[in-house]
This record gives C-alpha cells, sequence and structure tokens, in this order.
C-alpha cells in the first residue's frame, strides 16, 4: 500500500513539474507544498537547526524555480532539488565554522521525514534515535535512502558526491546502527 502512495505521489510530481516547466504559477505552488516538507526535513539534517534550515530551504527554491525549465527528467526533480539544497547548506556551513557539529538537532526534526505512529512505532523511535547518532554525512545519507526511499543514485546526486561514496557511507552507517541497536537490546 505505501508503494502505491509513493508511485502516485512521484507521479503528481512529475505533473507538477511539467507544469511548471510551462509557466504555471499554480503547479509551483502545490510542488512547494507536496516537497518542501522533504526538503525541510533534508536541510535540518545537514545543518542541524530550524532557522537556518528554513534560509536554505527558501533560497534553494527561488533556485529551482529559476531552474526548473532546464531540468530535463521531470521524474529527476526530487533528486535535482535535494542537490540544490545540498549545496546551499553547504554554503551556510562554510559561512560559519567547518568543524561545527551538525547532527545537534537532526534527532529532534528527523520526525519530519518519519510518521511516529502505527505498527513498529516503538522500533521506529530506536532507529530514529539510532540514525541520530551517526555522524551527520551518514545520517543524511542513511536518511535519503530509507526514509526518503531514494536509490543510491538519486542519493548520490541530492547529496552531490559519487555513488561509491554513498555504498560506503551506508555500509559503515548500518555497522554502526546494528552497534547501537544491539547495544539498547543487551543494556
Amino acid at each position: 500500500m505505501a508503494q502505491v502512495n509513493k508511485e502516485a505521489e512521484r507521479a503528481l510530481e512529475a505533473l507538477l513539474v511539467m507544469r511548471a516547466q510551462a509557466g504555471d504559477r499554480v503547479s509551483m505552488s502545490q510542488l512547494v507544498e507536496l516537497r518542501g516538507p522533504r526538503l525541510m526535513a533534508h536541510a535540518v539534517r545537514l545543518l542541524g537547526e530550524i532557522e537556518g534550515a528554513r534560509d536554505a530551504v527558501q533560497d534553494s527554491w527561488a533556485e529551482i524555480m529559476r531552474g526548473i525549465g532546464g531540468l530535463r527528467e521531470v521524474s529527476a526533480f526530487l533528486p535535482w532539488a535535494l542537490r540544490i539544497v545540498t549545496r546551499r547548506a553547504a554554503r551556510v556551513i562554510k559561512t560559519r565554522q567547518r568543524d561545527r557539529k551538525l547532527a545537534g538537532a537532526y534527532a529532534a526534526e528527523v520526525d519530519v521525514a518519519v510518521e511516529p505512529d502505527g505498527p513498529g512505532a516503538v522500533d521506529g523511535a530506536k532507529v530514529r534515535r539510532a540514525i541520530a547518532a551517526l555522524p551527520a554525512d551518514q545520517a543524511a545519507t542513511v536518511a535519503l535512502f530509507y526514509l526518503e526511499d531514494l536509490s543510491v543514485g538519486e542519493v548520490a546526486i541530492a547529496l552531490d558526491v559519487p555513488a561509491g561514496t554513498v555504498k560506503t557511507r551506508l555500509m559503515h552507517a548500518r555497522t554502526k546502527m546494528r552497534a547501537i541497536l544491539e547495544g539498547q537490546d543487551n543494556g
């Protein structure tokens, strides 16, 4: 059932992108409503705080609106938009100190992307805590791959890194998460 919803959401996204490319402002507004929360969650994961993330996402939407006409493959909208947010967040981080901890507010904000109710909610909370304990680059990679259901290639585009880097981050993150989750179960 969830897969059907994601497919319908992607189809709606493609339709809105095509209409926005044709200059339809209402469709662009609907696209912002549809994908804004995901872009915001991604920016919060990267920046570790809400206010900077809002600014980065707002600036990203301006860039997305300017560049949407050049997007050749409408189905690539989400990874393309996430890459714009990633680059904007990188600029924000660069203006701050490079070694600042990015994952501070991630644990509190991961709920933007994950529904906390329903079957498995307790396990979901454990997994969210484990993701929050990861380094920021691994947390963002895991969230995009598992929570946003992007492919390795799409995650690579979104984070502006090679696909091999995505695979490596996922491998290390799985190992760390396994240790964290097994530690929680045993302790």
